[in-house]
């Protein structure tokens, strides 16, 4: 399997932005992954969703910047089959995709709802590694596959409700009481 762990700074928790934010729909810039604000933005991304309950994945935007930039760690998951572990990827770029399927999604930025979203269950991503600038291109699957698709459309300024086929498939979220 390929590395994609690098050692980060200390990153510090930042606010998650939620919808109808414009920072959302904006499309990101890319970005130079060895430039010192954008390793401290891939340290503050991982904090910000180590303290985020449910949270597997997390883009540059939903902190405010305009950056194509997004960490994910879907290990925890019940439905993940393949997994990298938990890393940062800095420009990436979906190569290839395949097989799609419907499955039920939710978001940080939209916290009261969830959606029914037809994506990819293989797919091959490549991007930057954050410090290094190390090309890296790898092929996943399952859950790991449609977690980088949502990190990938916020990134070009879309939102998993501007994915949902109709009204039909946006769900309240369900709150679960201790």
């Amino acid at each position: 399997m390929i590395e994609l762990a690098v050692d980060l700074p200390a990153g510090s928790i930042r606010p998650v932005i939620t919808a109808p934010d414009p920072v959302l729909s904006a499309i990101c810039e890319e970005v130079d992954p060895a430039d010192p604000a954008v390793v401290q933005l891939a340290a503050d991304l991982l904090a910000t969703m180590d303290v985020s309950p449910g949270c597997v994945g997390l883009a540059a935007n939903q902190v405010g910047v305009g950056w194509r930039v997004f960490c994910l760690d879907v290990g925890s998951h019940p439905k993940t089959r393949t997994c990298h572990g938990r890393f940062v990827l800095v420009n990436p770029r979906i190569e290839q995709a395949s097989r799609n399927e419907k499955a039920r999604e939710g978001c940080m930025s939209i916290p009261d709802f969830t959606g029914d979203v037809k994506r990819a269950t293989r797919l091959t991503v490549s991007g930057r590694l954050p410090i290094s600038g190390e090309m890296v291109t790898f092929s996943t699957d399952a859950f790991e596959a449609r977690a980088i698709q949502h990190e990938v459309d916020h990134l070009d300024g879309m939102v998993f409700l501007d994915r949902v086929m109709s009204a039909a498939a946006v769900h309240r979220r369900k709150v679960y009481l201790d």
